[in-house]
C-alpha cells in the first residue's frame, strides 16, 4: 500500500469528516491542518484553516479584502502560508502522519503551499488528505505521484471508505 492516501469527490460528501474521524482514532502522531466551512444562518460565507495543534484563522470569505478570488470567496494567501504551509512544514519534522485538508483551488494560489505539499509527498512519511476532483495541472501532478492512492468519496461509500482509512492507518507501510 502507498504512503499517501487522498480523498476526492464532490463538495459535501464528507471528506473532511472522514479524515477527522480517522485522525482522532489513530495512535499516530499527526500534524497538519483541516479546512472548515464558515456558515452564517445556514449559508456558507467562507472557510477557516484549523491546524492540528489548535491554531485557526479565516482562509477565505465573502467579506474580506483580497485580490485573490475563487468564485465568490476572497482568499487570504498570507494566512494560508502562515498557518497551513507552516503546519505542513512542522508536521514533516515532528509527525508520523501529515494531514493536508485540502489541496484545492484556494490553496493552489500559494506557491509555498504547493512546494510544501510536494515536499510532504516526498518526505517518506504517511500523508492523509483531500484533493480537488476537477482537473488542475498541480492537482493532477499530485494524483499521478507514484506514492499517491486516491479514493473517490460518495455518500454511498462512506462506511467502506472509513474502513479503508482505518486499515491504512493501522498498517505498517515500511518494507521488510
Amino acid at each position: 500500500m502507498k504512503r499517501v492516501l487522498l480523498l476526492t469527490g464532490r463538495p459535501g460528501t464528507g471528506k473532511t469528516g472522514l479524515i477527522e474521524q480517522a485522525v482522532s482514532a489513530t495512535k499516530l502522531a499527526a500534524g497538519g491542518f483541516y479546512t472548515k466551512e464558515i456558515r452564517v444562518g445556514g449559508t456558507r460565507q467562507g472557510f477557516r484553516i484549523v491546524t492540528l495543534d489548535g491554531r485557526q484563522a479565516v482562509l477565505a470569505h465573502v467579506a474580506i479584502s483580497s485580490p485573490c478570488r475563487v468564485g465568490r470567496y476572497k482568499v487570504d494567501i498570507d494566512t494560508l502560508n502562515a498557518l497551513a504551509t507552516t503546519a505542513l512544514r512542522s508536521a514533516m519534522m515532528d509527525a508520523e502522519l501529515i494531514v493536508i485538508d485540502e489541496i484545492g483551488k484556494m490553496e493552489l494560489h500559494s506557491d509555498p503551499f504547493c512546494r510544501a505539499t510536494m515536499e510532504a509527498l516526498q518526505s517518506g512519511k504517511r500523508v492523509l488528505g483531500t484533493i480537488m476532483l476537477n482537473p488542475h495541472p498541480f492537482a493532477d501532478e499530485v494524483k499521478r505521484h507514484p506514492q499517491v492512492d486516491t479514493i473517490i468519496v460518495t455518500r454511498e461509500n462512506h462506511t467502506e471508505t472509513k474502513r479503508v482509512l482505518s486499515d491504512w492507518l493501522s498498517r505498517d507501510l515500511h518494507p521488510g
